[in-house]
């Protein structure tokens, strides 16, 4: 006998959620939702980061509309170029650098003790997209699990190189008040 979960998860296992077609749009999506919190709604994020990290110089006006503006046309690249392999390993690429993002956002905001906008999103859409992703493109045929490890290690060292460009001075706050 199948319960209301189990039917649920037979939904999103065999449903519109594991199909090519919101694959592909699914980590825009998140993205610009993800955005939208960061910027607009709440919003805060850039005053937020540059207490937490006590580095103003590194995180500009101009720096923060790049990177998120080059994040959200790779996204639509990447969906526009389909389910070929450049479109698949570019996407699950992408993904693992949401979910890293989405971890680093719960890290923060527990480290801070403050709220980091962005944590909503990045916890409740970025956290599982992969698990979305991943699995459907591997599903369909897509991708190997080989190919898609690659792709999610490659997409969570994201951190790695972020720390490298935001260097923590030494005389920076531990926490936000």
């Amino acid at each position: 006998m199948m319960t209301n979960g189990h039917h649920a998860f037979a939904l999103i296992a065999y449903g519109t959620l594991a199909s090519p077609q919101w694959l592909l749009w699914a980590p825009l999506a998140t993205a610009y939702l993800h955005v939208f919190e960061e910027f607009v709604w709440p919003g805060g994020f850039p005053r937020w980061y540059r207490v937490y990290r006590g580095n103003a110089k590194s995180v500009t006006g101009r720096f923060l509309v790049i990177i998120n503006t080059g994040l959200l046309v790779t996204l639509l690249e990447g969906a526009m170029a389909g389910n070929n392999p450049f479109g698949v390993v570019l996407l699950l690429t992408l993904s693992g650098i949401l979910f890293s993002n989405g971890c680093w956002h719960l890290w923060a905001s527990y480290n801070s003790r403050a709220y980091s906008p962005g944590t909503i999103t990045g916890t409740l859409l970025y956290l599982p997209l992969p698990l979305f992703e991943y699995w459907g493109w591997i599903r369909v045929g897509r991708i190997s699990l080989w190919a898609a490890a690659a792709a999610f290690l490659i997409g969570v060292s994201y951190p790695l190189w972020s720390a490298l460009y935001h260097r923590r001075p030494t005389n920076a706050p531990d926490s936000i008040g």
